[in-house]
């Protein structure tokens, strides 16, 4: 087959591709051949050709020509290849550390680290700044304007224009050191933030190691930029920044230095502040060495100012006429400004335990307490009143202590730990925490327990039960006696306990733990249950025994407050509470307060019965004198009780309840020194004041108490002869009618020597005394003793004599009656003459005695004549 002519369009294309490949392979060889000429051209060895290539003159004619620019192009391109993927490369390598960092979340790392004690109203107690740097956070609207502006353009005026980093901020700054101007960083705000927030330990390491960090900066800079905008930006910088000795954040400058809130920072103070974070130890406005430095670096700040346009030169000159140094506020204590110091020591240390030391040393945390700083001032200004008078020297006691907690809740709502936090010596020590023996202010504890209803055949007790106070150190193990040295026989518990009788208290804890009763260590079950339950438990206190019965072991005041609302809550336990809530810097809740119904401890009707004790007024003559029993407008129920050594009062204490609120308060040394005048009683000012206080202006006014609030009477509480029985004791029980016959003289038991005249026979119950099983007599007449016999009277006493007498005629029809009387033993008290069953007028003459009787004939055979002594002895003659 013959091939086929190819057309003419095609034979024209062909030939336009064969001439361009003819010219560039020409075009190549060319090139090859002038290359060919130039190499020949240069010298032989290596080094001379290096050289003669590097002449000026040939150096730039190549680089400056075709082709020289054609690899320039080259060079760059693959140069910027490479850092591209180097770039690439080193952002993912550091990206799996800045995964764990969470840009994202730098404003959670930018939280307060100070922790606010508040009252329950969210007064603030105390901001506790830790022992190290601390720092306080706000909000972007709580920072002065004049302080953004014033770090802006000091730090950072390309802030509003860069995205975190600023390569003309960098570029400034090397000139400018380079120049040997002040030095100067190319940091941007936002990598000083990075820095301060991420690599805070890093940031020393200024050498080749400190390279990975700085591409850290930098990425990490660009992240947060991405994700807030420059207002948060500035507001965490500012948050964050040092101020100078352990103050970190604008906040807590402003407030350590000037005393008030960043917000209100004026232009001299914003710029001072400016001026700190550059270098904080030497600017730190406490150390005099760097003053000059600061005033120099805050005119710097305010140049700066003007030089952006946020300030005028006249705004900028008359600040700097201010003399801001002398406004900075002397340097003050941690403590400096607390309130209710001793409760706000004592519930960080319970945080400490309950969150753990770490959570609350990292700080930040806002706690709501139960301190109601109204009543708190009160008590505060009570006890200082209570100090700055008479009575501390005149009783020999230097301190005091009082807790004032809500009945109900079982919240404190005041404490007062000394006489005065600030008092050298023991100020800042807290007494209501501490373990000192509460005497007889324990006693309505023990005689709770013995109310309660007994086991079947044993007998059960209430206010009118007779426990006889009587020596008893056998059974007690010890000379046992009572403050007044004295035994007052049969008594009622009523006045037992309303006078601090020691021999029925501890009886009663004798019955409380005998085996057919609680059993050993009821009784102190029962205390502790209430919720002293530290009673007791240190030391030998531990096996104090019965002495446990009248305060013989330590307790701490706030335990015995808590036990003592149990009463005022009819007998339920709750815990006692110090926080109503605490959160972190997040805002997450970590504690919060929720009220139970508690536990039963103490039977409504055993409650009641002592409360009604504590509440009358009339059981004890001297206790019902008190100001704390006797508040205006306030019923309470209040006990008292006085600790010794060696027989001589130590420790003063009285605690007072009502259905709102509960008190206590300690009045003593801290030595345990005795007291030169000890009555239990001197605490009642701080209680009147305190509790009148709380009751009328607080709780009446939140509509948690008014005037009349008393407890309600459980059902089945009896009420016989003015005594108040729970329902399961009964009238009958152990008991029996008895005649008894007493002496009229000594108000004791007759005698077989006791005369028929002084005898006087009484209707009273008899009953056994629980522990010594000895007669009880009770309904006894008011006055009389049925425990002891007449000792006025002996069988040798002599009654009076009548002697030398005689009748004989008077004037007219009358008749003359004459005689006379011997005492006896006794003194005489009367003579009395009957004539017929009637009596006649006696007169006294000379040393004898004589009657004129007008009637009718001659009497003799019809009179009686009778002689009677003090001592109810008595004669008598017919005639």
């Amino acid at each position: 087959m013959a091939k086929s002519k190819k057309k003419p369009a095609e034979r024209k294309k062909l030939n336009v591709y064969a001439n361009l490949t003819r010219k560039r392979k020409a075009k190549k060889d060319t090139e090859a051949r002038r290359r060919a000429e130039y190499l020949a051209s240069l010298p032989k060895h290596p080094v001379k050709r290096a050289l003669y290539r590097m002449h000026p003159k040939r150096f730039w004619a190549y680089w400056f020509s075709k082709r020289g620019i054609f690899m320039a192009l080259k060079i760059t391109g693959v140069f910027i290849l490479v850092m591209a993927l180097l770039t690439g490369a080193l952002f993912a390598y550091f990206r799996k550390d800045l995964d764990q960092i969470r840009p994202g979340e730098i404003d959670k790392r930018v939280q307060s680290t100070v922790t606010v004690y508040k009252d329950r109203n969210g007064k603030t107690l105390w901001e506790d700044k830790g022992g190290g740097n601390y720092k306080l956070v706000v909000d972007t609207d709580e920072l002065s304007d004049n302080l953004k502006k014033a770090t802006v353009a000091i730090e950072d005026r390309d802030f509003f224009s860069h995205n975190g980093v600023s390569i003309s901020g960098t570029v400034r700054a090397a000139v400018n050191n380079f120049a040997g101007g002040e030095v100067q960083g190319g940091s941007t705000l936002t990598q000083q933030l990075v820095k301060q927030v991420f690599f805070a330990d890093e940031a020393g390491d200024r050498g080749l190691g400190g390279i990975p960090r700085k591409i850290k900066e930098l990425i990490l800079s660009i992240e947060i930029e991405r994700m807030y905008d420059k207002e948060q930006i500035l507001t965490l910088y500012l948050n964050e920044s040092p101020y100078g000795g352990p103050r970190n954040g604008a906040e807590s400058g402003a407030q350590a230095y000037f005393g008030k809130h960043a917000k209100d920072l004026t232009l001299p103070e914003a710029s001072l502040l400016a001026a700190i974070p550059q270098n904080p130890s030497v600017y730190n406005p406490y150390n005099v060495a760097g003053h000059e430095g600061l005033i120099a670096r805050q005119h710097k700040v305010l140049d700066s100012m003007v030089e952006v346009g946020y300030i005028t030169q006249a705004q900028a000159d008359a600040a700097k006429e201010v003399a801001i140094l002398d406004k900075v506020k002397p340097e003050a204590s941690q403590y400096e400004g607390i309130k209710a110091p001793h409760f706000v020591q004592m519930v960080r240390a319970e945080l400490q335990q309950e969150l753990g030391a770490a959570t609350v040393g990292k700080g930040g945390l806002t706690v709501i307490t139960t301190i109601d700083v109204r009543i708190q001032n009160k008590l505060e200004k009570s006890m200082k009143e209570m100090f700055a008078s008479y009575v501390p020297d005149f009783a020999g006691f230097t301190n005091g202590a009082a807790t004032v907690e809500d009945s109900q809740t079982g919240q404190i709502i005041a404490m007062v730990g000394s006489r005065d936090f600030n008092y050298s010596g023991f100020g800042q020590d807290n007494a209501a925490t501490a373990y000192i023996q509460p005497g007889s202010s324990v006693k309505p504890l023990i005689y709770s327990e013995l109310f309660e209803q007994k086991p079947e055949g044993q007998p059960n007790y209430g206010s009118g039960t007779v426990l006889k106070d009587e020596p008893i150190d056998s059974i007690y193990g010890a000379k046992l006696q009572n403050a007044d040295r004295r035994y007052a026989g049969n008594v009622t518990i009523r006045t037992s306990l309303a006078t601090s009788r020691n021999v029925p208290a501890v009886k009663a804890m004798y019955i409380n733990d005998s085996d057919v009763n609680g059993g050993a260590g009821a009784t102190l079950d029962n205390i502790r249950s209430m919720g002293a339950a530290s009673y007791c438990t240190v030391g030998d206190d531990q096996t104090a025994g019965l002495a446990l019965a009248i305060g013989g072991c330590g307790v701490r005041q706030v335990d015995m407050v808590n036990a003592y609302s149990t009463l005022a809550r009819g007998g339920v336990y709750k815990p006692q509470s110090s926080v109503l809530e605490v959160k972190n810097s997040s805002g997450e809740t970590l504690k919060k307060w929720s009220d139970i119904e508690g536990d039963r401890i103490v039977s409504a009707q055993a409650a009641y019965v002592v409360t009604d004790i504590l509440s009358d007024v009339n059981a004890s003559s001297a206790l019902g004198m008190y100001p704390a029993k006797n508040i205006p407008g306030v019923k309470t129920a209040t006990k008292t009780g006085t600790s010794d050594k060696g027989g001589n009062a130590k420790d003063l204490w009285m605690f007072s309840y009502s259905p709102a609120l509960t008190m206590g308060v300690w009045l003593g040394n801290p030595d345990t020194t005795i007291l030169k005048n000890g009555t239990s009683s001197l605490g009642s000012p701080i209680v009147a004041s305190v509790m009148e206080y709380a009751h009328k202006s607080v709780y009446a006014k939140e509509n948690k108490w008014k005037s009349g609030d008393w407890f309600a009477q459980p059902d089945g509480i009896q009420r016989v002869g003015g005594e108040v029985y729970p329902s399961w004791w009964s009238k009958s029980q152990g008991q029996s009618n008895a005649t008894l016959t007493f002496d009229r003289l000594s108000k004791r038991k007759a005698t077989a020597c006791t005369p028929e005249g002084a005898k006087l026979e009484a209707e009273v119950i008899k009953s056994t005394d629980p522990v010594t099983k000895k007669d009880v007599y009770s309904n006894v007449p008011i006055g009389y003793d049925a425990t002891k016999s007449d000792n006025r009277h002996k069988c040798s006493d002599q009654p009076p004599s009548i002697s030398n007498a005689s009748i004989s005629a008077g004037p007219g029809s009358s008749w003359d009656i004459d005689f006379d009387v011997s005492s006896g033993t006794f003194s005489l008290d009367s003579v009395t003459v009957t004539v017929n069953g009637v009596n006649q007028q006696v007169n006294r003459q000379g040393g004898g005695y004589t009657v004129r009787y007008s009637g009718s004939g001659n009497p003799s055979g019809d009179i009686t004549i009778t002689a009677t002594d003090d001592g109810y002895y008595s004669s008598s003659r017919s005639f």
